[in-house]
């Protein structure tokens, strides 16, 4: 684990687009990651969806039917990755990974674990091993009073007993049945900022802890960068760290991490249809761009019949965070 003080506060942040040898570009598009809307159980206050429950904002019966047909369509999708708020909670869940799963594409679920305890909602575990989902579960730290302080209290208890509902029904045991935890680091109280700590000896940590007092079993452990963006932004706004947060991320940027970067091959898909090269820039209001400098929506792409129309990735300050020391990314650490 990196741990600096800033001591740059006053010095111009280097746009990011210009650490770069050439131009952020588009590969091959085979990840469409699905935002379905904004209700949550939850009120994370590292949140970059800014979710809760009183969030109404959710996917709309035209924009499902319109995902669906470019699932139907485009074989190069490997993964439909679902995400939100409880993507669980919003529109479309369901009809979205019952087509993923019939061309026997990856399903990705961002669960927050506690959503199985909702009324309405405690069949999930076995749907999602009846459907083969993989589960990326939050889980940003293994003590309970640092998960109950980003969370809410009882979080991790309610998260305890779902891992071991999970494991119940096969997940981190059967080999077809993967579950990962995702670690973000706690929200920074002062310019003493850290990156996060080394991801394999973290796994091994979690794994030791949650199977000798839990008796739980997982296969993966992702450390996620806190990025900029959302509640983490308006809270080191509050706490007046948002520039020295920046500078530190910058002064950390590794160069090595830009060729895994997850947006490189993903479309980032918003409630509303619209496209973007990631879910941050879809929180920012940064849309992709072709070419030609057109914004594209899911019916754009079904009517020219191809997903891969954007060259250039759109970038700000705060994807420093994506290529701060190991890299950040939805799968963890890059390098």
């Amino acid at each position: 684990m990196t741990t600096t003080p800033s001591t740059t506060i006053n010095t111009k942040i280097i746009p990011f687009n210009s650490q770069l040898n050439a131009p952020l570009t588009k590969q091959e598009i085979n990840v469409l990651q699905i935002n379905l809307g904004k209700r949550c159980n939850l009120a994370c206050t590292h949140c970059h969806v800014e979710a809760s429950p009183k969030r109404t904002e959710e996917l709309s019966a035209e924009i499902c039917e319109q995902l669906i047909e470019v699932i139907h369509r485009f074989p190069q999708i490997k993964i439909v990755d679902l995400t939100g708020g409880a993507p669980e909670m919003n529109y479309g869940f369901q009809p979205l990974v019952e087509a993923a799963r019939q061309h026997n594409k990856q399903v990705i679920v961002r669960s927050n674990l506690t959503i199985y305890f909702v009324e309405g909602f405690k069949y999930l575990p076995e749907y999602f091993a009846a459907n083969k989902i993989r589960i990326v579960a939050s889980m940003p730290c293994y003590l309970a009073d640092n998960v109950d302080k980003m969370r809410g209290v009882g979080v991790f208890d309610d998260s305890i007993k779902a891992l071991q509902w999970l494991n119940q029904v096969g997940y981190g045991i059967d080999p077809s049945l993967v579950l990962d935890l995702v670690y973000n680091p706690q929200l920074p109280t002062s310019e003493k900022f850290s990156l996060t700590p080394e991801q394999s000896k973290l796994e091994r940590d979690y794994k030791t802890f949650l199977q000798k007092h839990f008796n739980i079993e997982f296969n993966n452990l992702f450390t996620i960068t806190n990025l900029p963006v959302g509640r983490t932004k308006l809270y080191l706004e509050r706490k007046k760290l948002d520039t020295s947060y920046l500078h530190f991320l910058e002064s950390h940027f590794n160069p090595h991490t830009v060729g895994n970067l997850m947006c490189r091959n993903q479309l980032s898909v918003d409630y509303l249809g619209n496209i973007y090269d990631c879910d941050f820039n879809q929180m920012m209001n940064l849309p992709a761009k072709t070419l030609n400098g057109e914004t594209l929506t899911v019916a754009k792409l079904i009517e020219v019949g191809s997903l891969d129309l954007i060259n250039e990735i759109q970038t700000a300050n705060y994807c420093y965070g994506c290529t701060a020391g190991c890299g950040s990314s939805c799968g963890g650490a890059l390098v």
